[in-house]
């Protein structure tokens, strides 16, 4: 096999994770690094860690030269370590959390230091980014990606405003798939595994004429429940998801390119049921599960998640320093499902739901990269409309039923320019803003009802008791955000940088606002912005076999939108003010090291310290305004998160064996800003798996083994406290242990 830290080799693997028996050599072989290092065969000038290219500054540098902190995995790292959805990026990128929402199979929780969005209703903006080859998601629902067909899977850190605009306040998640080059190629793979597991994914391309060039990918992931709803059989935890993607390049030119790019994915896992922390109020019988994955319901576990885009880039080269590229994108998602708040076969807190969503966007970008400076600059428009309503059957046996719904229309255009200047061999100066503006227009209504009503349920509309909240408001949002910055190129091997970088996320509209409890609760909210001042290295050592990129920051926080829901009587008052503010300090280290040209080691640490300094809002209990700054904390945003990881080698004259283990550890955990039971401490996780590689390259066979320790570990929930007359503490948990069997053939 070619070395794979060689530049001028590429290492041809594909895949990873170990045998459970296996786990003590692959953590051992990490420990014994230098030892090993010193049997390495090969001089140690020829082993070099390979270049890694990626997009941050919306073209393509080396992941070395980018002041940006960048965690960069491709197609064969995502294989060999088994990561097979975008959570498992999480393990390998510091102070980033990626976790699937409550309730749902493939809606996203995504925060990066200590900045994301907690609710997804739509409506609500996220603070992550998430794109798929430099499209916007402007909805978490079906953002929980699974990998196939991927080239690589990017992670930015920290404000991205000046170049990705709105609601990158936090950072940016890019999911870019695999390049079009005109060559033949085919590749299918399918797994076994836990629960039933079985999983097909299908991927080519062929070049039908010298310019024109099409690839098409296919996957379905199916597996049966961690667990089962008791009364009804259904499963709990289960996958059942279909996705598809297709692409067409035309080279018209030697420097004209037209690419379209069409995604579609359904997801018809099941909703997810709740484990009780408590015993149900109102069904004192029931007793609480032995297992996290077991749960009751008094609703259908139907669930269905549409997702789908196209998209059309114009590329042309216009010289050798002028590149004008056009993205134009249009993308839609509709989601069906049923949601038991209280996880009892009692009909009270039921939660049928609908939310549709479409978004429309056209970017221009024009790029200049010439010997002393470089500049990526555009315009962007984006208008998307996100529309939803639930149904919540509030008092159980009396057949009394809250539905509540609107939309929100959203009109956004923005331009921007970010460049950079060496002022000489070493010293670069960056400098770049970005101009948005927002139009919302809102509509939401809130009724109560006589009878079980639905979200969509014409046939039996109740019975109306009394309206809550009918309003409809329009609010304008515009924000200036700059970035500044300095690099020093101190060596071939080492930078340093220091920049200051704005972020804002766009205000909006309470989607869940109940006039009668609150009449400010449907005043619209403004933008929450964050100041981040960071200090970084980008660093290769020992003949570039060592590779050490390191940041500090402190990030000031101002204008949080804050949602807090209270149980009022049978009622929530919820609202969403821009009542806090906050300091976050932090240090992240990401550290790769080739011991031999066997061994790779490496290590990646996050380090937060996220206080809030102010959070006034009006608690509809109580009447009046409060300030519990002194009590409230992060959501989703652990203290420490560190992952050591080794990756080993072995050459065979019957084939090459890969095999790869991390230990991945995430500090104790707020699931929401308020500390309650659902909070969870510290865990640590064990990954492992071993990958075969024929000689003539065509086959692979892969094992592997995720929280091979089976640790649970509570990672969502609803705590409504005394809601309905009831009490209802649900947790949600991440997957137990899992061990997969793969086998793939490509040429």
């Amino acid at each position: 096999m070619a070395n794979n830290y060689n530049n001028d080799e590429q290492h041809n693997f594909t895949r990873s994770v170990l045998k459970p028996s296996l786990i003590a050599l692959a953590i051992s072989s990490c420990l014994a690094a230098p030892a090993m290092a010193q049997q390495a065969e090969p001089a140690e000038t020829e082993l070099k860690l390979e270049r890694i290219e990626v997009t941050a500054r919306r073209t393509v540098e080396n992941l070395q030269t980018v002041p940006v902190a960048v965690t960069s995995l491709g197609s064969d790292e995502l294989q060999q370590r088994g990561m097979d959805n975008l959570i498992a990026v999480q393990q390998y990128s510091p102070n980033t959390t990626l976790q699937i929402s409550r309730g749902t199979n493939s809606t996203l929780t995504a925060y990066i230091r200590g900045i994301g969005q907690q609710d997804p209703l739509w409506g609500f903006e996220p603070g992550v980014g998430i794109y798929i080859d430099d499209v916007y998601m402007a909805r978490p629902q079906g953002a929980a990606l699974d990998v196939y067909d991927v080239e690589r899977i990017e992670v930015l850190r920290g404000p991205q405003g000046t170049l990705y605009g709105r609601n990158t306040i936090g950072g940016a998640v890019k999911y870019v798939t695999k390049e079009l080059t005109g060559d033949t190629a085919f590749a299918v793979r399918g797994t076994i595994g836990t629960e039933n597991q079985q999983d097909v994914k299908l991927s080519g391309q062929v070049g039908l004429t010298d310019t024109l060039f099409v690839s098409g990918a296919i996957a379905s992931f199916n597996r049966d429940g961690f667990g089962t709803y008791l009364n009804t059989g259904a499963e709990n935890y289960d996958k059942d998801v279909q996705s598809g993607r297709v692409s067409v390049q035309w080279n018209a030119a030697e420097n004209f390119t037209v690419r379209l790019n069409a995604d579609k994915t359904t997801d018809k896992s099941n909703s997810k049921g709740g484990f009780r922390l408590t015993p149900s109020l109102l069904v004192p019988t029931q007793p609480l599960t032995d297992s996290v994955y077991d749960s009751y319901t008094s609703m259908p576990a139907d669930n269905k998640v549409d997702t789908e885009g196209q998209s059309l880039t114009l590329t042309w080269d216009v010289d050798d320093n002028w590149t004008v590229k056009s993205v134009t994108a249009r993308r839609k998602g509709v989601t069906d499902t049923n949601i038991d708040f209280d996880s009892t076969p009692l009909q009270s807190l039921d939660v049928p739901a609908f939310y549709e969503d479409e978004q429309t966007s056209q970017e221009l970008q024009l790029l200049f990269n010439g010997d002393k400076f470089k500049m990526a600059s555009g315009v962007y428009y984006y208008t998307g409309e996100a529309c939803g309503a639930f149904g919540t059957v509030i008092v159980a046996g009396a057949g009394v039923t809250l539905e509540n719904g609107g939309c929100v229309d959203t009109d956004s255009i923005a331009a921007y320019a970010q460049g950079t200047y060496k002022l000489t061999d070493k010293l670069s100066l960056t400098a770049g803003g970005r101009y948005t503006k927002d139009d919302k227009d809102a509509t939401m209504y809130r009724n109560l009802y006589l009878g079980y009503k639905g979200p969509r349920d014409i046939a039996a509309p109740g019975t109306l008791l009394q309206v809550q909240t009918d309003f409809s408001g329009s609010e304008s949002f515009s924000h200036f955000s700059p970035r500044v910055g300095a690099e020093y190129q101190y060596s071939r091997d080492l930078m340093y940088y220091v920049s200051y970088t704005d972020g804002f996320k766009s205000g909006g509209f309470d989607m869940r606002a109940v006039e009668i409890v609150n009449p400010n609760a449907t005043d619209p909210y403004q933008e929450e912005t964050v100041d981040t001042y960071e200090f970084g290295i980008k660093s290769e050592w020992l003949e570039q076999r060592l590779r050490v990129n390191a940041a500090v920051f402190h990030s000031s926080y101002d204008d949080m939108q804050v949602t807090v829901q209270r149980a009022v009587g049978n009622n929530v008052a919820s609202q969403v003010l821009n009542a806090a503010s906050a300091d976050i300090n932090g240090a992240e280290l990401e550290a790769l090291f080739a011991a031999t040209r066997d061994l790779e080691i490496s290590a990646i640490v996050g380090y937060l310290d996220a206080s809030f300094n102010k959070v006034e809002f009006f608690d509809p209990v109580s009447q009046s305004v409060v300030d519990v700054s002194d009590v409230w904390g992060f959501a989703n945003t652990p203290e420490l998160t560190a992952t050591l990881a080794s990756r080993y080698t072995v050459v065979t004259d019957f084939g090459d064996l890969v095999f790869n283990a991390n230990v991945a550890y995430r500090g104790a955990t707020q699931i929401f800003e308020v500390p309650s039971v659902l909070d969870y401490g510290g865990y640590t996780l064990i990954n492992a798996g071993v990958n075969w590689y024929s000689k003539d390259g065509y086959w692979d066979v892969s094992l592997q083994g995720k929280n091979l320790g089976d640790k649970q570990a509570r990672i969502a929930g609803y705590n409504f406290a005394l809601l309905a007359r009831e009490q209802t503490i649900t947790g949600y948990y991440m997957d137990p242990r899992t061990v997969s069997l793969s086998v793939g053939y490509r040429f």
